[in-house]
C-alpha cells in the first residue's frame, strides 16, 4: 500500500444536453478504505462511476486510479478495477461456473486459468452447490453475489459497488455487507454508491453527500452526524395526534425541521443539545399533542441528509440514476 490515492479526481462535469448531471465534483478514496457515495435517485451518483470507470467520457476536470490519469489511459484503468452495477450482468441461460468463466475469458485469462479462477470464487461467495444451475433458477441474493464474484475474476485492486443490495431482503443484505467488509480486509478498496443511509452508516468508513450532480457534504459517518447537533430526540406519538401540529411545534421551539418515521408513527427531532428535548416536550404539552414514547439518541444519518439537502433519498424506490 502507498501514498497515492485509490481514486483522486477534482471537478469532474458530465453534460448530457442542458443537464449537468455531474457538476464539479471532488474525490479522493484512499486505499484499503470503504468509501461510501450517498445520495437520492437520479443525483449523479452512476454517472460518475461511470465516469471513473471510463464508460463515459470527463466533460471537464480530471480523475487519476492509483495515479493512472482515467482519460489519458483508459486500457490500463480498467486493469486496475472492477465493478458491479445497479443491475446483474450475468448471462441467465448459463450456469453459474459458465458465467464466471466466461468473465474469465473476456478478460484474457486462458481457459484453465478462468475456470481456476471460477471455482475459487464460487467457494468464496458460497455458490459452490448452485456452480452447475442455470441463473435463471437463482434467487436475487444469489444473482447479486455471482455478479460481485463476476467483478473479480481477475482480484482488481478497486472495486466500483453501484448500489449493490438494490431489491435485496435484509437477510441477504446483511450477507452482502459481510462480504463486502471481507473484501476490504483482504486488501481491496470499495467506493460504494448508495441510497440507503444504514448501508452508508454501516459500511462506509467516509461519505460524500451527493445531491442534484453536486458533493455537498464529506466526512466520517460520526462529523456528519454532529454537523447537525449533538443528540436527536425520537419521538413516537399517541394514535390520533395530529402529526402537523407536532411539526409546527418542533419547527417554533427548535428551529429544526423534523424527520418523520412513518412506520413508527413518530419523529426524529435534531438538537444542538440533549437538554433542548425538555423545551420540545413541553411544546406539546401545551399544545395538547399526546406522545406514546420519547428517547434521547446520537443523530442519524436522516437527519443529516435531511438537514443538508432539504429532502430524503427516497429509499426503496427504483435506483437508476439520471444520465
Amino acid at each position: 500500500m502507498t501514498d497515492i490515492a485509490a481514486v483522486d479526481a477534482a471537478g469532474l462535469v458530465k453534460r448530457f444536453g442542458q443537464l449537468r448531471a455531474v457538476d464539479g465534483i471532488d474525490l479522493r478514496v484512499r486505499q484499503g478504505e470503504i468509501f461510501g457515495v450517498l445520495g437520492p435517485n437520479g443525483a449523479g451518483k452512476t454517472t460518475m462511476l461511470r465516469m471513473l470507470a471510463t464508460l463515459l467520457s470527463i466533460d471537464e476536470g480530471r480523475a487519476r486510479v492509483f495515479g493512472v490519469d482515467v482519460a489519458r489511459e483508459p486500457h490500463r484503468i480498467r486493469q486496475l478495477l472492477g465493478m458491479t452495477g445497479q443491475f446483474a450482468s450475468v448471462d441467465e441461460e448459463l450456469t453459474a461456473s459458465e458465467n464466471l468463466w466466461l468473465f474469465g475469458r473476456i478478460q484474457g485469462l486462458k481457459s484453465r486459468d478462468a475456470k481456476a479462477s471460477a471455482r475459487r470464487l464460487l467457494g468464496q461467495f458460497g455458490l459452490e452447490d448452485a456452480a452447475n444451475k442455470q441463473l435463471k433458477q437463482f434467487s436475487g441474493g444469489m444473482r447479486r453475489r455471482l455478479d460481485l464474484a463476476a467483478s473479480l475474476i481477475t482480484r482488481p485492486p478497486l472495486i466500483f459497488l453501484d448500489e449493490p443490495t438494490t431489491g435485496l431482503d435484509p437477510r441477504t443484505r446483511g450477507q452482502m455487507w459481510d462480504t463486502i467488509r471481507e473484501l476490504v480486509s483482504d486488501g481491496c478498496t470499495i467506493l460504494l454508491t448508495t441510497q440507503y443511509l444504514d448501508e452508508a452508516d454501516q459500511l462506509a468508513g467516509r461519505i460524500a453527500v451527493i445531491d442534484r450532480g453536486r458533493k455537498v457534504a464529506e466526512g466520517t459517518p460520526d462529523d456528519l452526524k454532529t454537523s447537525v447537533g449533538s443528540s436527536t430526540l425520537q419521538l413516537r406519538l399517541a394514535p390520533g395526534a395530529d402529526t402537523e401540529l407536532a411539526r409546527k411545534i418542533v419547527r417554533q421551539v427548535s428551529g429544526t425541521e423534523p424527520v418523520l418515521t412513518p412506520e413508527s408513527g413518530g419523529m426524529n427531532v435534531p438538537l444542538e443539545s440533549a437538554d433542548s428535548a425538555a423545551d420540545v416536550l413541553i411544546g406539546f404539552r401545551e399544545a395538547g399533542v399526546s406522545i406514546a414514547s420519547v428517547s434521547v439518541a446520537k443523530p442519524t444519518l436522516d437527519e443529516v441528509f435531511l438537514a443538508i439537502t432539504g429532502h430524503d433519498t427516497g429509499e426503496g424506490t427504483e435506483s437508476e440514476d439520471a444520465q
